[in-house]
């Protein structure tokens, strides 16, 4: 039980390195959460900082959570089993990704976990990650809405999960499809203003060019 608390405790801390914040001091010496949409994530760093800024942060995001599955969880000694080792990810995972939205680093207002959460089933789910990453670009590109495609893109990772183990036959364990269901879930519980926006029709675009003019 000490391991699983260590895990949970590191996770959690590797998820509150607020990257987006730290990106705004170092280039301009500003808090990203008073410019742009006033979110600590990628995209409001797209906006303010321009795309090389952020796609370091994403990348950096990511990362946090692939190495709370797939290097912290090994703190956990002697797990053989794969359903057991996929609940201990899954936890480790859920820790990491509310680091992230709730980091205590920087009063609990981090940013909406998309990036993180990609990184947590790029570790436990690779290839329905990258179908939905695609996915993702292409909705972008397509209509610039950021919140649109990670909306479509969480929606999208649980059915392809459970497409895989009731209709494929694919050995995907059930803990993997209920978080990601869950994910799913809390994706749009954050994105719930950027809903409202959307139906309104004056939701923010984005663009490759710095600025907070969009």
């Amino acid at each position: 039980m000490l391991e699983i608390l260590i895990v949970l405790i590191l996770s959690y801390l590797v998820g509150s390195l607020p990257t987006a914040i730290i990106a705004g001091k170092i280039l301009k010496k500003i808090d990203i959460r008073d410019h742009g949409s006033g979110n600590a994530g990628a995209t409001n760093v797209l906006r303010v900082l321009g795309w090389k800024a952020a796609l370091v942060v994403l990348l950096i995001d990511m990362l946090k959570g692939y190495a709370a599955v797939t290097w912290i969880v090994d703190i956990i000694p002697d797990v053989h089993d794969i359903d057991t080792k996929a609940i201990y990810q899954i936890m480790a995972g859920a820790a990491v990704i509310c680091g992230h939205i709730w980091t205590i680093f920087a009063g609990f207002k981090g940013g909406k976990g998309v990036g993180t959460a990609a990184g947590v089933f790029f570790g436990l789910q690779p290839i329905p990650v990258f179908i939905c990453l695609l996915v993702f670009i292409g909705i972008v590109y397509r209509t610039k809405y950021v919140s649109l495609g990670s909306m479509i893109s969480a929606l999208l990772l649980p059915t392809i999960l459970l497409v895989q183990y009731f209709f494929l036959g694919k050995p995907v364990p059930i803990a993997h499809s209920v978080i990601a269901v869950l994910l799913a879930v809390l994706i749009f519980i954050m994105h719930r203003e950027n809903i409202n926006r959307l139906v309104e029709g004056n939701e923010n675009k984005i663009s490759f060019k710095k600025g907070e003019n969009l």
